[in-house]
């Protein structure tokens, strides 16, 4: 896994990040973080941000603030690879003091004697693979060589056989859709 630049899971973005309460300097957020992984008994921690890497692999304390300031911190928990992401607020430490408060929650619950929520919780924070993608021309049925014509009618026809009125899936539809998106960007 890639530290730098910002490697982002299968998950939506935050649309417009926010300012934050947290009252937080760089690099005690960055250090915060790791601790609590490693409290928590989490190995091979990986934080990837737009902010460049020291020797050690962890972002600088002293780096200005990148366009993008989402945080996603990868490790390993019990043998299973772990994903907490946070874009939510407008900086990059305040995103990730907002994971160490949440990993410290989860601890939290694990002190308290109800330890099998703790892996319950953990299972839906599992790394996900991101979904194979799919060309196109597969999507429409047709060659990657197909004239206009052609690719326009199988997409007219994608889109009666996956239409939900007509009995097909909104995922499929959907996937008719970005494919027709594709094509064009292609043909462009």
């Amino acid at each position: 896994m890639e530290a730098y630049p910002l490697q982002w899971p299968n998950r939506p973005r935050t649309p417009r990040p926010q300012r934050s309460r947290f009252d937080v300097q760089s690099g005690y957020a960055r250090d915060c973080l790791v601790d609590e992984i490693r409290r928590l008994g989490g190995k091979n921690v990986v934080i990837s941000t737009n902010i460049k890497l020291r020797q050690d692999g962890l972002p600088y304390a002293s780096a200005k603030e990148p366009d993008d300031s989402g945080v996603a911190v990868y490790f390993q928990y019990k043998g299973q690879s772990m994903c907490f992401a946070c874009d939510k607020w407008d900086l990059v430490r305040d995103n990730m003091q907002a994971i160490r408060k949440t990993i410290e929650a989860l601890r939290g619950i694990e002190r308290w004697g109800t330890g099998e929520m703790v892996q319950q919780a953990f299972n839906g924070f599992a790394l996900l693979e991101a979904p194979r993608s799919v060309l196109w021309h597969e999507v429409l049925g047709v060659s990657k060589l197909a004239d206009q014509f052609e690719v326009k009618t199988a997409y007219r026809q994608k889109l009666k056989e996956t239409h939900p009125d007509t009995g097909g899936s909104a995922e499929d539809f959907e996937k008719v859709q970005i494919a027709w998106r594709q094509y064009q960007e292609q043909a462009a």
